[in-house]
């Protein structure tokens, strides 16, 4: 009966540990400054970011609309001093650490076509229109008179509307 309880409560606490740890320094990631937040990540195994990853999205699925749309206003308050803290972060690395920086984009970047590529048409279909949900949430926060990125919906060999 001893060994028993001793191996509910070790599996309990191996159970809790790894929660306890990212606990709290992911409801604090928010309020830490973006070079505390960049060398905190840092900081971090491959693992441990990629839990942190999970656990962020998961906190994003389960909010409501309305609390989506006050973080995404929140992060768009915060977008002007977050560029310049890049921007100035970009300015102090040595040419060694752009070029590091440079090659990891170029890998990601080679990474997320390599999905797309193995993606079948359904799959690349939904996500399709998952996108254009994105940019269609994005539109709707640009002033009248403003303009948008790109062409828009206007397919190849189209005239657009005040030209027909």
């Amino acid at each position: 009966m001893d060994t028993l309880r001793l191996i509910l409560i070790a599996s309990g606490l191996a159970l809790l540990l790894p929660s306890a740890s990212f606990a709290d320094p992911a409801d604090g990631l928010d309020e830490m400054s973006p070079e505390e937040r960049r060398e905190y990540i840092q900081g971090l195994s491959e693992d441990d970011r990629q839990i942190l990853r999970e656990q962020k999205r998961a906190e994003w699925t389960a909010m409501s609309d309305e609390e989506r749309r006050a973080a995404r206003e929140r992060y768009q308050r915060n977008r002007d001093k977050n560029r310049a803290a890049m921007r100035e972060n970009w300015e102090n690395m040595s040419e060694e650490e752009r070029a590091a920086a440079r090659q990891q984009s170029k890998e990601r970047e080679a990474q997320r076509r390599e999905i797309w590529n193995n993606m079948s048409d359904e799959e690349k279909a939904a996500a399709r229109q998952r996108m254009q949900e994105q940019r269609g949430m994005q539109k709707g926060k640009r002033g009248k008179g403003q303009p948008g990125r790109g062409k828009g919906q206007q397919g190849q060999g189209e005239r657009p509307l005040d030209q027909q």
